[in-house]
């Protein structure tokens, strides 16, 4: 199978130069030239433009969390709350809420936890993951599909197809991973 990082044509990645800033860029190509390169600074990559664009990313109709905030009440003023968002985190001030717990009930009967973070914890967090994937997606294998941009379950068996119909196969190991891929679909 390709070991390089090969995406296709139509999906617009962390790495593609449309989707980073300036920054970012500068970032990806530290880590890509220096793996062994290590960051102990990115805070100041928490722009307010980077927590509009996390904001927009959310689910609008997303349950919210402990702070009863939703989506379109947040975006009443948005421009004001993000900016005072991006201060506290860039003096250190920034604290998350505690996620509210809430249960699914699965087909067998069993109750599954689901943490429900409050909105602008949702917010923080996709402005960090697009900040860390500039870092860490220089170093994932063109074969690793888990919680990467643009991929999941259904590109990683196409791969498992291709790899098993264009090259000489010995073995296959059964591994029942239907209940993972059957609650990652829900």
């Amino acid at each position: 199978m390709n070991k390089e990082n090969t995406r296709p044509s139509y999906t617009l990645s962390i790495q593609s130069e449309a989707g980073v800033s300036q920054g970012l860029a500068g970032v990806r190509k530290a880590a890509k030239q220096h793996q062994e390169m290590k960051f102990t600074v990115l805070l100041h990559h928490v722009t307010v433009e980077r927590l509009r664009e996390s904001f927009y990313a959310l689910k609008r109709k997303a349950a919210p969390g402990v702070d009863g905030r939703t989506w379109q009440e947040y975006e009443t003023g948005l421009e004001g709350r993000l900016i005072d968002l991006q201060g506290l985190v860039h003096r250190g001030a920034y604290r998350a809420h505690p996620s509210r717990r809430v249960y699914l009930r699965k087909e067998d009967g069993r109750q599954r936890p689901l943490g429900v973070a409050a909105l602008e914890d949702k917010i923080v967090q996709q402005a960090v993951v697009i900040i860390l994937k500039a870092i860490y997606e220089e170093d994932f294998l063109g074969f690793s599909y888990g919680f990467r941009p643009g991929r999941g379950s259904q590109e990683a068996l196409d791969a498992l197809w291709v790899g098993i119909v264009r090259k000489k196969v010995n073995w296959i190991v059964d591994l029942d991973i239907r209940s993972f891929w059957f609650s990652m679909a829900r």
